[in-house]
């Protein structure tokens, strides 16, 4: 497990009062204010995160991370981090901490 994986990063807010856990669609994830936004990815203890869809575009387009498309359709808000660093998956977390949150 890195410091970028999802159940570190979801440790460290969640002890931080800054999000609380769920589960969606069976997977893992974080909540603030009620709406979801960061979840563990398809592939071992991957980060998928919740941003607007010119970011999520961004995002892809230069090779950080992938649509999340667990049924095969891309969710237009929904980014799979393939970025391994811990810091750009924190940066991206508190991203979509903030795009839920307002």
């Amino acid at each position: 497990m890195s410091d970028g994986s999802f159940t570190v990063l979801a440790d460290a807010l969640v002890a931080q009062g800054l999000a609380t856990r769920g589960t969606m669609m069976g997977r893992p994830c974080l909540r603030a204010n009620g709406a979801y936004f960061a979840s563990g990815g398809h592939v071992g203890d991957a980060l998928v995160v919740k941003l607007p869809e010119a970011r999520v575009r961004e995002e892809v387009a230069a090779g950080r991370g992938v649509p999340f498309a667990p049924g095969g359709t891309p969710f237009r808000q929904w980014l799979e981090i393939t970025d391994p660093s811990a810091h750009r998956a924190r940066e991206l977390l508190f991203e979509a901490l903030e795009f839920v949150a307002g």
